[in-house]
Parts: structure tokens; sequence; C-alpha cells
């Protein structure tokens, strides 16, 4: 009896080390009312559905910063983040103490204008931010990084106004109650926050003047101009002047080179379920997807655009 359970467990042995080995990636999006949660979560069903033996599962977070720190002590895998807050992480500058060694390139997405939000008829530029309550975004993210060298450029310190650590939601509910008379925030247009907000309020994205924009684009160099055309919001009637950082997806070098290559054709050979997640879905291409690219690129990257001929 003892020989023929030992057999058994043997034979038991031998089936879970050939069994198929799970990968679980876990992706850190941002909050529920951006644009990174519901790519995130495309992302991990694309990923689920064809590449065998991964587990991939997307989480709200605080968005790029928090995703950074989150990547570095390997609480996730794979991010999306802001292309500027990627080039700060690799660095270790501005909100970043140390260079994040493990953090690598994927692939950019799609252009990400800072949209500056308000409800307020007295409110037509930056210059009229003094004195007013403003969201900002919450402290570490990209958001906060943009607004902050936004208003510094423009002459408007922290004692200039009165400045309101909100996520996206928060902000719109801010908006809408009238408890903040203006928000910055960093999302592929249209926002879901603000096209909910626009149904509720009249919404109006505010310029940001030639000057003020080219003061930004010599100080900062991943800044370019975007406009955000009138009817983007139903209650926007102008094409409004802005600038534009670039989403990326980043992952840990610690992830294969094949799990990164396959990540990828998977990704692009899915773009119907992208676009199905969210409109920006549309501009997320192949081709582009070294665009704006501002760190060093994970070697499953690098196979795939090198194999595509893309650089």
């Amino acid at each position: 009896m003892k020989k023929v359970l030992a057999l058994l467990a043997m034979v038991v042995g031998l089936g879970a080390c050939g069994g198929e080995q799970t990968t679980y990636i876990n992706i850190g999006t941002g909050g529920t009312a951006g644009t990174y949660y519901p790519l995130g979560g495309a992302f991990a069903e694309i990923w689920n559905s064809n590449i065998k033996g991964v587990n991939a599962t997307a989480e709200s977070t605080g968005a790029s910063v928090a995703n950074v720190n989150m990547l570095e002590k390997g609480d996730i895998d794979v991010a999306i983040i802001q292309n500027d807050v990627a080039s700060y992480a690799e660095n270790g500058v501005e909100l970043f103490e140390k260079k994040i060694e493990n953090i690598r390139g994927m692939a950019t997405l799609y252009s990400e204008p800072i949209q500056c939000i308000t409800t307020d008829d007295s409110i037509n530029s930056i210059e009229d931010l003094r004195g007013k309550k403003v969201a900002i975004g919450a402290i570490g993210s990209g958001v906060y990084c943009n607004a902050v060298q936004i208003l510094e450029t423009a002459g408007i310190g922290e004692k200039d106004y009165k400045p309101q650590y909100l996520s996206f939601a928060e902000a719109a509910t801010g908006l809408r109650d009238k408890q903040i008379d203006a928000a910055f925030l960093v999302a592929g247009v249209p926002t879901s926050a603000i096209v909910d907000l626009a149904t509720q309020r009249d919404v109006k994205v505010v310029n940001i003047d030639e000057d003020l924009a080219n003061k930004l684009k010599e100080k900062y160099s991943y800044y370019t101009d975007y406009k955000i055309k009138g009817g983007t919001y139903s209650t926007q009637k102008e094409d409004a002047q802005t600038l534009t950082v670039q989403s990326m997806l980043v992952v840990s070098s610690k992830l294969s080179e094949d799990m990164v290559y396959n990540m990828l054709k998977s990704m692009y050979a899915n773009s119907d379920r992208i676009k199905a997640a969210h409109k920006v879905g549309e501009f997320i291409k192949e081709d582009t997807g070294l665009e704006g690219m501002s760190i060093k690129l994970h070697p499953g990257a690098e196979k795939y655009f090198s194999e595509k001929g893309i650089k």
C-alpha cells in the first residue's frame, strides 16, 4: 500500500512539474474616471486571451508618478504613464530623488493634451487663474507636475492661487458643484469626466497663449502644441490651443524579452478591442509606437519594432 501511495505521489508530482506556469502581470493605470483605466482593462483582456499562461489584471492607481513608484517596488509589472514622467524617473529628477533603474519603455500610445477646464466665464487665460481655487492633480501625479510647470512659467506661484490636490473625478465634481474655479487634467480627449460635466455645466477649455507655450516648450522639450477642437465637449464652442505630452506603456526590466514581444504583438493585432475601450484607441498604432519614446527600450520592444522596421 505504501508503495502504491508513493507511486501516486510521484505521478502527481510529475504532473505538477509538467503543468503550465502562470505569469501574473499587474497593470498600473489611473483613476477610474480617466483614460488609463479602461485602456488597462483592454490590454489585460487582450493579453489574457492571446498569450498562453498569462493572468493580467488592471488596477486603478494614482497614475503616472504613483505607477513608477509601484513599478520600482515590484507591485506592478506594466504601467501607463506620461512620457515626461518616464524621463524624470529614468534620470532621477523632478519628483524622483534617485534614478529608477528597472523602468523600460514598451511603446508610446497617444497624445495627452493638458486641459485647463473651467465653468467660470471670467476665466479666459492662464493669467486669470490668479486668486482662484484651482485643482492641480494629486500630489505626485503627472498632472501636478504639468500644472505647476505651466503656472510657475506664467509667473503664478503657489501663493498666487488656491491649489486643490484633486483627482479627475474629484475635480469634475468640484467644478459641477462650484467648489473650485478651474481644474487641470492631462488625458486623451474627450475625457469622460468632462464629457459628463458638460451635460450639467457650460464647460470651457482655457487657452495657453502662444507666448507662454513657447516659453514652456523652450524650457521643457517634451511639450508640443495641440489644438482641442471646438465641439470636443458639448458646450465648448471654439478651438482651444494647449500643449500635449505623450502617454506610453512602461514595463519592468524583469519581464522577459519574449513576454514583452508577445504583449506588443497581441496588442497591435487586437486594435478593435482597444478602440472599443476608449476613443483614443484609434490613435494607438504600431507605426507611431516609438514617437516620443523618452527612455531606454525593453529588449522585447527593441526586437518587435526592429522586425517591423520602425525606428
